[in-house]
């Protein structure tokens, strides 16, 4: 999954200054390696002309993984008088960047970027929850992102703190109401169930005692409006009932939590005679 393990965040932290590449002799030290090796942990380095700006990861929208392989796509703008050498991204969580135990390094540590002086930088991150590090544990917020650039002249712009996302377990969720046809004023059965991903177990499993919005739409009418909430059980089942009015379709949606994105179906339609 290309998770875990202090020493790839390390690595990450030596693509990002680009210090590391290409390698130099002893004597023919990059403009600002000096700035660079004293500046503090948390702090920014910018030495030179490079400038980064535009950065944009999965379309400014939480990550959420399923249990089959994702790619997720950052972009930014990148510049340097000298023309850019090469840019790098990573995510990390923890109290700063080159303490963090958790990272999640790119498919690639260093990518060249397209233009001249102004350049357009694309990095990838592939996700595999099939993985053997895949854990639950890297669900949840305050995952930041550090992005690099590095200038033909050797000069650097590396930024800590870029962004900061969330990394989402993806969810699924399912809704029946029967009787499909039903007479006016009867009872409907409402029935359902709520599933998110398990990255250790690789696979789906219930996701219980969540509050879900049942919502009904009239047919002919353009959105869904909630009925009432409903928690799902030990095992994620919903179930619930509600008095037969006028045709439409009724659907489950979930709102998601700080380790679950959220989801909703394409609804079930009910003919009311």
């Amino acid at each position: 999954m290309r998770f875990r393990v202090s020493a790839a965040v390390v690595t990450g932290a030596i693509a990002l200054t680009g210090l590391s590449a290409p390698a130099v002799q002893a004597d023919e030290k990059p403009a600002g390696f000096s700035k660079a090796f004293a500046a503090k942990p948390q702090d920014d380095i910018s030495t030179g002309d490079t400038k980064i700006t535009d950065i944009v990861l999965n379309g400014g929208k939480p990550l959420a993984l399923g249990t089959a392989k994702k790619t997720f796509t950052l972009t930014f703008k990148a510049s340097d008088s000298s023309g850019i050498e090469s840019a790098s991204g990573l995510l990390w969580r923890g109290k700063d960047f080159t303490s963090a135990k958790e990272g999640i390094r790119p498919d690639h540590d260093e990518v060249k970027c397209k233009g001249g002086t102004k350049a357009t930088c694309t990095v990838t991150f592939t996700l595999d929850p099939r993985a053997e590090d895949a854990t639950n544990s890297f669900a949840g917020g305050g995952w930041h992102l550090a992005v690099s650039a590095l200038g033909k002249d050797r000069s650097v712009r590396a930024i800590f703190k870029a962004r900061t996302t969330s990394l989402h377990r993806a969810s699924q969720i399912s809704v029946n109401a029967s009787p499909e046809d039903v007479k006016k004023g009867k009872t409907l059965t409402v029935t359902g169930s709520l599933s998110r991903a398990d990255w250790e177990a690789k696979k789906y499993t219930g996701y219980g005692k969540q509050s879900v919005k049942l919502q009904f739409r009239k047919k002919g009418a353009k959105t869904f409006t909630t009925v009432k909430t409903v928690k799902t059980d030990a095992k994620g089942k919903l179930k619930t009932t509600v008095k037969a009015t006028v045709d439409g379709t009724y659907r489950y949606a979930f709102d998601g939590t700080s380790t679950t994105a959220p989801v909703t179906n394409g609804g079930d339609f009910i003919d009311v005679r």
